[in-house]
């Protein structure tokens, strides 16, 4: 039998997605590649899945009750607003399964998150890349977005947009939701990684979900509380919307040991997150003054990681990658997003010592190069 006659044919032309924090497989390697709370997770994680060993003895609650009302109270939304999935890359494989047919287009900002994309495709859907430019301060064009609406579905938006680290402030993001939903368009917006911003409550749109019924909104526990090993994540949408992904998700999809630890986590211990917000905040200033004094020019970001060029220092991606990692720091190479992105690498944010540990590292990078 050929294997490649009975593969779905679009599958064959999709290529495998490319991510960051990958450093775990080495030895020794401090992981800047990732977003991840430079805290680590929370000291009383073990305790808390030690008592939820308790439960595994029976099926976990395929609506996810608790972890849901749990939601519903933090984030000030009616549980029926919501759904659980195994992480937030869970939901993103469900929205297009759920609301795009074959041949149907979403359209996807370049550079964004490639499971975006990949779901959309591995679904039988068109992806339509809208480029964000240097000009514009890679930030989305909302005129532009909308001359390019014609014939889409969905509209994926990323905030803070990963790997640029840019920010669309709420009013702008609604603006974009209402023209939207005027144009029977769904939007997908992705905050993933929006706890870890100290006005993240200013900025999320989750709440709005009940005033949009074209919107979705997920966010997860994997960033802000550093625990990508426990598949948490979840979704807010008009109920109709949550109804109908809810039949597409898989049943079970999340634990009892996820379900109980994400309940006891956002209940109890979201200082974790607000106190790594604060300190990223102010490292992400110390990070730009110290690299550009020792001239590596970084622009300032919008939240606690960079997405930089390498165009000013004379040298390739994967060159400065190899130097970095011989101080024993890995950094994101770019290039995956795109060839407009080629040039650039992503880094995170982490406390003080790790910090000046990066600057050092660039410093002696770039006296290679010179």
């Amino acid at each position: 039998m050929n294997i490649d006659d009975v593969i779905r044919k679009d599958l064959l032309q999709i290529s495998d997605t490319v991510h960051g924090g990958q450093a775990w497989k080495l030895k020794g390697i401090e992981d800047f590649s990732h977003n991840l709370n430079p805290f680590g997770p929370p000291a009383c994680l073990h305790k808390i899945i030690f008592d939820a060993i308790a439960g595994v003895d029976h099926y976990p609650d395929d609506n996810s009750t608790e972890l849901k009302n749990v939601l519903a109270d933090h984030f000030e939304i009616g549980a029926e607003n919501i759904i659980a999935g195994a992480g937030s890359s869970d939901i993103i494989r469900t929205f297009p399964n759920t609301f795009l047919n074959r041949g149907e287009t979403a359209l996807v900002m370049c550079p964004s998150f490639a499971e975006y994309s990949h779901q959309c495709k591995i679904a039988g859907a068109n992806v339509k890349e809208l480029l964000l430019r240097e000009s514009n301060d890679l930030r989305i064009d909302a005129d532009e977005l909308f001359e390019n609406m014609k014939g889409v579905k969905a509209v994926y938006i990323c905030n803070p947009n990963n790997p640029t680290g840019r920010i669309e402030p709420r009013e702008k993001l609604l603006g974009i939701v209402k023209e939207c939903a005027d144009n029977g368009i769904l939007v997908f917006l992705d905050e993933t990684l929006l706890e870890l911003v100290p006005s993240y409550r200013d900025i999320s749109c989750a709440r709005y979900v009940k005033e949009y019924d074209n919107l979705v909104v997920i966010g997860s526990l994997t960033k802000s509380f550093a625990i990508p090993g426990i598949r948490i994540g979840f979704g807010f949408a008009d109920e109709k919307l949550i109804k109908a992904m809810n039949k597409v998700r898989m049943t079970w999809n999340v634990g009892h040991i996820e379900q109980y630890v994400a309940s006891r986590l956002i209940r109890d211990h979201m200082s974790h997150v607000t106190d790594a917000a604060k300190m990223m905040h102010s490292e992400a200033r110390y990070m730009h003054r110290s690299l550009n004094e020792i001239g590596f020019k970084v622009g300032m970001t919008d939240s606690f990681f960079f997405f930089n060029s390498l165009k000013s220092i004379g040298t390739s991606v994967p060159e400065f990658k190899e130097k970095m990692l011989s101080s024993n720091i890995m950094i994101r190479d770019c290039s995956s997003f795109g060839p407009e992105f080629k040039n650039y690498i992503r880094f995170c944010v982490k406390d003080r010592e790790r910090n000046e540990m990066f600057s050092n590292a660039v410093k002696k990078a770039m006296d290679g190069v010179n």
